[in-house]
């Protein structure tokens, strides 16, 4: 019942309006005042839509990038193979594949890293196989399934929020 009524509220207010953005922020305003949680907090259908287990985790596959054979490219080719680099992980994160990726911020052997949401790391591999660095020998990666909070499932619509630059 607690459903009913907001929803019911939402579509009244669509069937009044003719803007198709506006429609959309209203649905949002009203489902966000939709309280899904039971007594204890938890949010069922929170956790469903994440893949949560009991304990509010899931299996992801980590990959860790390490420096490839080939890093004797000049500057140009250099910054070229990072753009597509970069090009492919904003496609794998699109797709849903890739949760959560970036570099290590020190200039050692391990590079970076990338959480995909794959079941298994032959999935993982093939994704790794696509990116142009791994391709080039640029970097290397080494593939580990992993456990993790289910909640790192909303990374990526949260980062596409609060980004005012995009890659």
């Amino acid at each position: 019942m607690r459903f009913l009524i907001p929803i019911l509220l939402a579509a009244l207010l669509l069937s009044c309006s003719g803007n198709d953005k506006q429609e959309i922020i209203v649905v949002e305003r009203v489902l966000s005042l939709v309280d899904t949680k039971d007594a204890n907090g938890f949010d069922s259908i929170r956790a469903q839509e994440d893949g949560a287990d009991d304990y509010g985790m899931r299996q992801y596959v980590i990959a860790f990038l390490s420096r490839g054979p080939n890093r004797d490219l000049d500057s140009i080719k250099a910054v070229e193979l990072q753009q597509q680099h970069m090009a492919n992980i904003g496609r794998m994160a699109d797709e849903g594949k890739l949760v959560v990726a970036g570099p290590f911020l020190d200039d050692g052997e391990l590079r970076g890293i990338y959480v995909f949401n794959v079941a298994t790391v032959a999935e993982a591999e093939e994704l790794t196989n696509s990116d142009p660095a791994v391709q080039a020998g640029s970097l290397a990666m080494e593939l580990k399934p992993w456990y993790g909070s289910a909640a790192l499932m909303e990374v990526n619509e949260i980062h596409n929020e609060i980004s005012k630059i995009k890659f």
